[in-house]
C-alpha cells in the first residue's frame, strides 16, 4: 500500500523557519520515501505504508520535541498504486 502524508507545525514564522519546521524536513528528507516536497507552508511525502507511517511517528517526536505547539496531517491512501 502506498499512502501520501501532508503535514504542517506550528507556529509559523515568515521571517524563517523555525525549529520545529527543519527538524520535520530533515526527518522526512532523510526517511526514504519516493516523494518529498518541502515548503513554506505545508509538506507532503509518498512511499510504502511502512515507510510513511515509521516517518509519521518520528516527524510528530521531533517536532514536538523541537517547540511545536500543534502539528496538523493527513495520510491518504494513494489509489491504484500497489
Amino acid at each position: 500500500m502506498r499512502l501520501r502524508v501532508e503535514f504542517t507545525t506550528e507556529p509559523f514564522d515568515l521571517d524563517e523557519p523555525p525549529a520545529h519546521a527543519l527538524a520535520v524536513r530533515e526527518v522526512v528528507q532523510r526517511a526514504g520515501l519516493d516523494k518529498v516536497d518541502v515548503g513554506p507552508f505545508g509538506n507532503t511525502a509518498e512511499g510504502g505504508a511502512d515507510e510513511v507511517l515509521g516517518a509519521v511517528d518520528a516527524l510528530l517526536r521531533k517536532a514536538l520535541e523541537a517547540g511545536a505547539t500543534r502539528v496538523s496531517l493527513q495520510v491518504n491512501v494513494l489509489e491504484g498504486e500497489g
